[in-house]
């Protein structure tokens, strides 16, 4: 099967969200960043936050704080290691609202994480 670019059908890049993806085989690659995905994998309009090793983070995942957190007004700082469950994503520079034991609500920033 060869390639060919139909770019009216084809979906954007989940990774990049380029426009210039196209179809190989039973998948769709994108020319810019090198991702391949199956056309059933792709998820509609979303936020897509990633953690200091790049893994994608969704939802409800347990992330790992990767080094000491100072919180104003707080005595002690979070330390790196400390596993924080049921994350919820949001918009903006700090990405991930959950609730650490000892600290209560927090927003954090994503690149402070990694994905248990």
């Amino acid at each position: 099967m060869g390639y060919f670019c139909n770019m009216e059908n084809t979906p954007l890049c989940p990774s990049c969200k380029s426009p210039y993806g196209y179809e190989m085989e039973d998948k769709f690659v994108c020319p810019e960043c090198g991702f391949e995905w199956k056309e059933e994998v792709i998820v509609e309009e979303g936020l897509i936050v990633k953690d200091a090793n790049g893994n994608t983070l969704v939802d409800g995942d347990s992330v790992v704080i990767v080094k000491d957190l100072p919180v104003k007004g707080a005595p002690k700082p979070i330390k790196a290691g400390t596993k924080v469950k049921s994350i919820r994503l949001v918009e903006g520079e700090h990405n991930i609202d959950c609730k650490i034991e000892g600290f209560g609500s927090m927003a954090l920033k994503s690149e402070f994480v990694k994905k248990a």
